[in-house]
């Protein structure tokens, strides 16, 4: 069986080897949707891991400061000077629970899979698949 196209004979092994090609490039396509997919996933994972992070150290910090201001008030037996550690040690720990919920809301957003390129290799699985009979 052949395929007249502007005057030349293709043969089945032309068509079957056009065929092939096609699909390798259909393939080759996904995979690159999928890399970059995953790509801008990793990149949300980053942005999260990193805010969790600054929440930790700011974490650190205000346990220090809370640390230190009761030693001064041990220590002094007055309020000014415990208290304004208090108060730094406070604000320190205010910053560290909201960019630790800012982090924790940017990790949730990873999807953890190409969802784009599923779909495409379905459709695509069906546009090749043939019909079923019955």
């Amino acid at each position: 069986m052949a395929v007249s196209t502007k005057g030349t004979e293709r043969t089945l092994g032309q068509l079957v080897a056009d065929a092939s090609n096609d699909l390798s490039s259909i393939v080759k396509g996904e995979v690159a949707l999928a890399k970059m997919e995953i790509k801008a996933d990793v990149a949300k994972g980053g942005k999260g891991g990193g805010l969790l992070a600054g929440a930790g150290l700011l974490g650190l910090f205000a346990f220090a400061f809370f640390l230190t201001g009761a030693a001064w008030g041990i220590h002094a037996g007055g309020l000014p000077i415990w208290a304004g550690f208090l108060i730094v040690g406070g604000a320190l720990l205010l910053i560290t629970i909201i960019l630790a919920l800012i982090g924790i809301s940017a990790l949730k957003k990873i999807k953890g899979k190409p969802e784009k390129t599923i779909e495409n290799a379905q459709k695509t699985i069906s546009a090749v698949k043939p019909p079923k009979a019955g």
